[in-house]
């Protein structure tokens, strides 16, 4: 059994964690509104680049084929996978449900006959692929706590890049959707070939809630307005399509951010709780060895005693 001294210590130790836990569940909350914020600000400036995106692809018709980034490939060989991670730990299951879903399909498409590449952003991604043994085509780390749109222009035209030139038929992004501080899901989503993301797809839940929210003239005088481009509908398609490339990997980047804070606030909380009851069964323990010293003292008096009797 442990001395009365020993168990004060452990609890000495586990109060000091306590604390720490404590603080870092109040930054990742203080983190968690800004990265909200950010999210919410976004949103209505890309559900109008989706829509207008939407409009002048169906402007340029037939001329939208000869734009590069919008050329879709039948046999596909090689898809670009790009895991978004944190540069740190102590977020319960952010990371690692990220690496798994990756490696899944990863694995899925190997047994289809089909290359992978993989690039990561953050630190923890990154270094568990290299110890997985998985060659990573591009590494961004350093900005996941507070991400900006340079960072994201940055991975999206090295993908996009690749796709163009050749070296990827297919991109898609895994990164953990944010819905609320204690629920944050694993989403994948495809980046390239245009058609068959969001822009050209069913789109995202906000542009659905805003379409939804929009009164039937208002939406008849839209698909009844005469647009006039400039430039031509497919010069203005090619700078689009690049912009809407950075904005969806910039908003799954915002997304992991609010992810990851959220993750990390809840698993600190939760820390910090555990430490709470761990404290009070300590204490119990060292009232009971207390109470064991007392009672081996007072049969040590009891048995001089009768000794000296």
């Amino acid at each position: 059994m442990a001395t009365q001294k020993e168990v004060k210590n452990r609890i000495a130790s586990v109060k000091n964690v306590g604390k720490i836990t404590r603080a870092m569940e109040m930054v990742a909350a203080a983190r968690l509104r800004r990265a909200e914020e950010r999210i919410l600000a976004l949103r209505p400036y890309a559900g109008q680049l989706r829509k207008m995106t939407r409009q002048v692809a169906s402007a340029a018709g037939a001329e939208a084929r000869g734009v590069p980034v919008l050329e879709e490939r039948t046999d596909v060989k090689r898809v670009g996978v790009l895991l978004v991670t944190g540069d740190r730990g102590l977020a319960g299951s952010f990371n690692s449900q990220i690496l798994r879903e990756g490696l899944r399909y990863g694995a899925k498409l190997r047994t289809e006959g089909k290359e992978v590449s993989y690039s990561a952003v953050g630190r923890r991604g990154a270094s568990s692929m290299r110890f997985r043994g998985e060659e990573l085509a591009g590494e961004f780390a350093g900005f996941t706590d507070r991400p900006e749109f340079a960072n994201a222009r940055e991975i999206a035209e090295g993908l996009t890049a690749d796709y163009v030139d050749g070296k990827l038929d297919r991109v898609e992004i895994v990164y953990n959707r944010f819905v609320s501080p204690l629920t944050q899901y694993v989403r994948r989503q495809v980046l390239l070939p245009i058609q068959q993301a969001e822009v050209f797809g069913e789109g995202a839940e906000e542009e659905e809630a805003e379409t939804a929210e929009e009164s039937g003239d208002l939406a008849e005088a839209h698909l009844k307005a005469l647009w006039v481009y400039e430039p031509d509908p497919d010069e203005l398609l090619a700078i689009l399509i690049p912009e809407y490339a950075n904005l969806t990997v910039f908003r799954a980047l915002l997304e992991s951010t609010a992810s990851e804070h959220g993750a990390r606030m809840t698993a600190m909380r939760n820390a910090a709780e555990n430490a709470q009851t761990m404290i009070g069964n300590l204490t119990l323990e060292m009232n009971r060895v207390r109470q064991a010293e007392i009672t081996q003292e007072i049969l040590e008096v009891v048995g001089g005693a009768e000794g000296l009797s």
